[in-house]
């Protein structure tokens, strides 16, 4: 059945544009949301380059775990923008993220900025990460409403699964923080 909506969406999509059915306001406003996607696609591969660096400079045990299985969820977030560059009957093509390429520099001073081994250090790598999972979390929830808008159903779904993903690595961040990590740096 999903492969049936699968097909369908697809056709939907290459039929309201081969037959010109889409207002001049649809289709620059698919032309955005295609445009924003290609960006949160450069995003999420940056971070799968990205994410071994933070977690390679934790020195709290729950939040490299955490780093590191985020960073395997982020593989399945840049294969799920495939299934939607599909699903538009596009090619997967990554447009530079300048938001996520400064949030990822930020991370990287964290580290040069801070003692290794330290719980200070573990302190600002939770805030970068968090920083980038507010990025996503935004950039999900926009893309997905937009995504109803366009009455694209399959892929706002799509959206909708990152974007619950992000939310609980949000949420997983603060509990260490809350739980350890700022306690630790307090008593440092």
């Amino acid at each position: 059945m999903a492969a049936t909506k699968k097909s369908t969406q697809k056709k939907t999509t290459r039929s309201q544009k081969n037959n010109g059915n889409m207002s001049e306001a649809e289709s620059a406003l698919m032309e955005l949301f295609v445009d924003e996607i290609k960006d949160i696609y450069w995003a999420e591969k940056h971070l799968v380059k990205t994410l071994p660096k933070l977690a390679k400079g934790a020195a709290s045990e729950a939040l490299k775990d955490a780093i590191n299985e985020h960073l395997e969820i982020t593989k399945t977030h840049v294969s799920r923008l495939e299934e939607v560059f599909e699903l538009l009957d596009k090619r997967p093509q990554a447009k530079k993220c300048e938001a996520m390429e400064g949030l990822a520099q930020e991370g990287a001073s964290v580290l040069e900025d801070t003692e290794a081994g330290t719980a200070t250090r573990d302190v600002g790598i939770i805030l970068a990460a968090q920083k980038t999972e507010h990025y996503e979390i935004a950039t999900y929830g926009g893309l997905s409403v937009l995504a109803k808008t366009l009455r694209l159903i399959d892929v706002a779904n799509l959206l909708d699964q990152t974007l619950a993903e992000e939310k609980e690595a949000d949420e997983t961040l603060t509990s260490i923080a809350e739980n350890s990590v700022n306690i630790e740096a307090l008593e440092e």
